[in-house]
């Protein structure tokens, strides 16, 4: 067994990594008080030597994140860049050098998780990444871990701060779409151009992270359907609530044959998706405000499990880091590492055949026959209609459905067939409705 301190390597100094320096040369000894293994920084790599870097020992930083990945003295490197260059190129170079790896990195995982794993596993060193899914929330090392013997049946959460701010904010102060994304922006839960987080692509790659770890197989960000929460309206929120509905913006993964027991082989059906969802005001998920996150649990055998916390921000990103990174320096001096993941193919559940309860809304011509019309859409396509509310809006009026449980592909064909009518002005709000008649195949 190796003895002394463990050199760490960090790429990048953006805010999860100036966090994590800081603790790494302020608390080394409570570090090490705690955890009973030293850890001691090796450098940092950065873009820019010119900055000026508060704390940070200018002997420590370099330009040059290859050399610090192949100084034979690391014996971790923590990727904190992002993105898929160069991060893609120095966690492989890392990793076949016999180093191990941690990284918050979740658009990498989602490219290519499975080949990196595999990679580690070769070599014999942890790849390690809490920190990619939901900030601190620990969620990757109990899936890994903790339910590893779990028949895992569904992990579905909230991932994504600023979306489930900016639906806060619409929920609870009225305001639309617009004013909430300006106001998250302004309070620097929302980047200068949203897209990665309004219309789903980072909850989607974190879906993918979930899905590969809860059922051993290889999901990439570019498997998940996504439906962002650009279209949700305030009158779509306002009768959420009237309702007794929350509307969240959801990842989902579920197995979805032996979904009873959880205890499908391994490449067993599954589906992964993010959309916006009606919740009912009950259910755990929904009392999640602001910024946090949460991922909620169904096992076959431990039943419902949530944990909950803050979904980003340095500090918090940077704990779980941390923790990652204890957890690789306590294998390197055992010289061991974690157990790989088996991992099968991954075999989707078709979309069309999804089935849950709808919401949705369309404005149509106030006049003599066209509920008739409308409803005699909703029979041909075998959507049965489980309430109908209308309200008068001078020569127009809007309709709002909730439907019973029926199949997706059902759903959007009911909605091509109601667009070709000629008195119907617009289909608005169409938003799936979990509870009761939660979807199953």
């Amino acid at each position: 067994m190796k003895t002394g301190p463990v050199r760490v390597a960090v790429l990048g100094l953006g805010n999860v990594g100036a966090a994590l320096v800081s603790v790494l040369l302020d608390d080394a000894g409570g570090i090490e008080a705690r955890s009973g293994v030293a850890l001691q920084l090796a450098g940092v790599a950065v873009n820019d030597l010119t900055k000026t870097r508060a704390g940070v020992p200018a002997g420590l930083v370099t330009a040059d994140a290859k050399a610090l990945v192949e100084d034979p003295g690391v014996e971790v490197v923590v990727e904190l860049i992002g993105g898929l260059e160069p991060a893609r190129a120095l966690v492989r170079s890392a990793l076949s050098a016999g180093k191990a790896v941690v990284t918050a990195n979740k658009e990498l995982l989602a490219a290519e998780g499975a080949a990196l794993s595999a990679l580690a596993g070769q070599a014999g060193v942890d790849l390690l990444y809490e920190a990619a899914v939901a900030g601190a929330i620990p969620i990757i090392r109990p899936l890994r871990e903790s339910l590893a013997g779990e028949p895992v049946r569904r992990v579905m959460g909230i991932v994504n701060g600023t979306t489930n701010f900016i639906l806060s904010r619409m929920s609870e102060s009225g305001l639309g779409y617009a004013q909430a994304l300006a106001e998250a922006q302004q309070l620097g839960y929302a980047e200068r151009d949203p897209t990665a987080d309004v219309e789903g692509h980072d909850a989607a790659a974190k879906a993918a992270i979930l899905a590969s770890i809860a059922f051993r197989c290889d999901v990439h960000a570019e498997d998940v359907p996504r439906e962002g929460i650009a279209r949700v309206d305030p009158v779509d929120i306002a009768f959420a609530a009237q309702l007794g509905y929350v509307v969240k913006l959801l990842a989902v993964a579920e197995r979805l044959d032996g979904a009873d027991a959880g205890d499908g082989p391994p490449g067993a059906e599954i589906s992964v998706r993010v959309h916006p969802a009606m919740l009912p005001k009950e259910h755990p998920l929904a009392a999640v405000r602001g910024a946090f996150n949460a991922v909620f649990v169904e096992g076959g055998r431990a039943g419902e499990l949530m944990l909950y916390g803050r979904g980003a921000g340095g500090e918090p990103t940077a704990s779980a880091v941390l923790g990652d990174v204890v957890d690789a320096a306590r294998n390197v001096r055992s010289g061991v590492a974690g157990p790989a993941l088996p991992v099968s193919p991954a075999h989707f559940h078709p979309a069309d055949d999804l089935r849950s309860a709808w919401y949705l809304n369309i404005d149509v011509l106030d006049r003599p026959g066209v509920l008739a019309a409308v409803a005699t859409v909703f029979g041909d396509h075998a959507v049965s209609i489980r309430s109908m509310e209308q309200l008068g809006m001078g020569d127009e009026a809007r309709l709002v459905f909730l439907t019973h449980i029926a199949r997706q592909g059902d759903v959007m064909a009911c909605i091509d067939g109601l667009r070709s009518l000629d008195v119907v002005e617009h289909v608005g709000g169409m938003l799936r409705v979990l509870g009761d008649e939660e979807d199953r195949p």
